[in-house]
């Protein structure tokens, strides 16, 4: 009978366990299925339909950090769509040479704002008076900083410190806070926040870096939350690697791949994305090496991987500052010896 009532109750435990497996089984599918699903959404479904941008948001697109990369390609593809745009960055001649090229291309409105969003409070006072009387539909927060190349903290200078406070954190709610009661009396409007894959992660020797980045990604996701039944868009993106001159210490992070798109593929399909999905990778690679962050790797496996790629990327990026050093001294004795 003990014998008989324990074989009965290893059944009983097999077949739950096996109705658990089941149901879990189930539930991974079921995540995995839907996150497909959203992804396909988003970064494909959404681009077959054409975006009435300034029906949809408002006359102008202001874009901070818009003279290189992912923010200058924000600038021309929201042109592209029929929009005004206000470039903010801290070169004047890259501004110039920016608006020139857009006003003639796309045949909008352009104007510029040079500022250094390193110095902090003092520039906003300044940028409310340019922007006070204009429709502003689209908003992007592209400006940022990051540790050129990836280093340990305490390599890091005062100034670097600073600048990521300033640039990657304060500019998205100062420049926020510009331009949200416009929207908010139009009942219309979007506010693209960019963010960055690292904000998933603590990441070591670009520490600071990902905090900041994780900083903007939780404003961001807050800000959508308390605006949702607005009228207003709110979304954030997580770009991983992109070929622009924050990658350009290292070929391996740089050259344009399947992984490492360049900055017009990159915003093409982030662009894509807006109203069809409040946060981002705006990237079909980036979003599956996103959810391997997110839901395969241990925390801890995460940390040891990103600490010795970003050591490797330091290394790769000191030998090839090590070889352009001795090829232009190698060039320049060749010159003095044949003069």
């Amino acid at each position: 009978m003990a014998e008989g009532g324990l074989l009965a109750g290893l059944g009983c435990l097999e077949s739950t366990l096996t109705i658990v497996g089941l149901l879990y089984a189930t539930k991974v599918i079921v995540y995995i299925l839907w996150e497909v699903l959203a992804g396909v959404r988003a970064l494909f479904w959404s681009r077959l339909f054409d975006k009435k941008l300034v029906d949809t948001y408002g006359k102008w697109a202001v874009v901070t950090g818009s003279t290189d990369g992912i923010g200058k390609e924000y600038a021309r593809q929201l042109a592209k769509y029929g929009m005004n745009v206000v470039l903010i960055s801290r070169t004047q001649n890259k501004l110039k040479e920016v608006s020139t090229e857009i006003g003639e291309k796309y045949g909008v409105e352009v104007e510029t704002i040079p500022v250094d969003f390193s110095l902090g409070p003092i520039v906003y006072e300044e940028l409310a008076k340019h922007l006070q009387d204009k429709e502003i539909g689209v908003l992007v927060n592209n400006v940022g900083v990051c540790l050129n190349p990836p280093t340990k903290f305490g390599n890091v200078t005062d100034q670097e410190i600073w600048a990521h406070v300033h640039v990657n954190v304060g500019s998205v709610p100062a420049m926020t806070k510009l331009v949200l009661p416009g929207m908010l009396a139009r009942n219309k409007g979007a506010i693209i926040n960019i963010a960055s894959m690292s904000a998933h992660s603590p990441t070591p020797s670009l520490g600071i870096y990902s905090a900041t980045k994780a900083f903007v990604d939780y404003f961001s996701s807050s800000l959508h939350w308390e605006y949702r039944d607005t009228g207003l868009t709110i979304q954030t993106i997580n770009p991983g690697y992109v070929s622009t001159n924050m990658t350009k210490y290292s070929a391996y992070i740089h050259s344009p791949s399947a992984t490492v798109p360049t900055a017009s593929e990159y915003v093409s399909s982030a662009l894509s994305t807006l109203g069809y999905s409040q946060r981002s990778s705006g990237y079909w690679s980036h979003a599956i090496q996103t959810y391997f962050m997110n839901n395969v790797f241990n925390k801890w496996i995460l940390l040891y991987i990103l600490g010795a790629w970003h050591t490797f990327l330091e290394e790769d990026s000191k030998r090839r500052r090590s070889n352009e050093t001795k090829l232009l001294l190698r060039t320049s004795s060749e010159i003095h010896t044949r003069n």
